[in-house]
């Protein structure tokens, strides 16, 4: 990962902006991060979304992330023929760090100490759970893909298809990545 990280951040940030307008200082909105490119296919997609989240909810903002499509895959223990030959019991994101130049990034733009900031991305979304990020799986998508529920990372809470109706018609924006 390079330079490349943080531009692509600016212009999620950016994008993000132009999606929401202007909402005014002290007005939280409710924000449904939807997140549906998996690890193995983008990591930039993917890798972007704590990072805009932390934001968010930095900004006073609540958000919620939805895991859905071929995302549902790098929340799973041992997913994969490879992971699951040698019994993984960690996630894609788990074993995705975050590079040194982009925790120094989030520490100063965060305003936070450096030791404050997970090293991959498995702790990122463990973190953005402390801070009261709600975080959601597509539960049909979990069973096309054949994962068993309990595989899925415990961050992560699988949910039907009615409940994913009630995340979409309730959030006050909605970013897919």
């Amino acid at each position: 990962m390079g330079n490349w990280i943080q531009k692509f951040m600016v212009v999620g940030a950016l994008l993000a902006w132009g999606l929401f307008g202007h909402i005014p200082h002290g007005e939280a909105a409710q924000i449904l991060i939807h997140m549906k490119t998996s690890l193995a296919e983008d990591d930039a997609q993917i890798c972007a979304v704590p990072n805009v989240v932390w934001a968010m909810t930095k900004a006073g903002h609540q958000v919620k992330i939805l895991v859905d499509a071929s995302a549902v895959t790098s929340v799973t223990k041992g997913f994969g023929w490879f992971n699951s030959l040698f019994g993984s019991g960690s996630t894609a994101l788990d074993r995705a760090t975050l590079p040194e130049r982009e925790r120094q990034s989030l520490a100063e733009q965060m305003e936070v100490s450096l030791e404050k900031v997970p090293h991959n991305y498995g702790d990122y979304f463990q973190f953005l759970k402390s801070l009261g990020v709600e975080i959601y799986g597509n539960q049909t998508m979990m069973l096309l893909y054949n994962i068993n529920l309990s595989k899925i990372d415990s961050a992560v809470t699988p949910i039907p298809l009615n409940q994913m109706v009630e995340l979409f018609s309730s959030a006050d924006h909605i970013v897919v990545y």
